[in-house]
């Protein structure tokens, strides 16, 4: 069945070090994160507006909130790969993937965050 919706609607990002991760993604992606305090959970909210196209979502500390390499790849929009790549390394992550072709789709390429995540950023060029 069809549906007039996107899939995704929130992701969240495990975190050890709040701080560090919080850090981590507002260099690479040149971004403020807003912290809210959620239950127990504390959490770094990325940059969201209701009526744009994508989905939103947050770094999060709290237990059961484990950080791996080996779960769910989230890509973020990035209208640079190669300028957010460069931006990895300083900040204590890894580039797993440099910036590479996926045909008619653009180009996609792969990082290890601060925390250990493997994430994923995509560009039509």
């Amino acid at each position: 069945m069809a549906s007039n919706w996107n899939p995704v609607g929130w992701f969240e990002i495990p975190v050890n070090d709040f701080e560090r991760a919080r850090e981590f993604y507002e260099h690479v992606f040149e971004i403020d994160l807003e912290e809210h305090q959620v239950g127990p959970f504390r959490m770094a909210w990325f940059p969201m507006r209701p009526d744009a196209i994508g989905a939103a979502g947050s770094l999060v500390k709290g237990q059961g909130y484990v950080p791996t390499d080996s779960g769910v790849l989230i890509y973020f929009t990035a209208p640079d790969i190669n300028a957010t790549l460069a931006r990895v390394e300083a900040k204590g992550g890894t580039v797993l993937v440099p910036k590479k072709s996926i045909g008619e789709y653009g180009f996609i390429g792969i990082f290890k965050d601060s925390e250990g995540n493997r994430v994923g950023v995509h560009s039509r060029t």
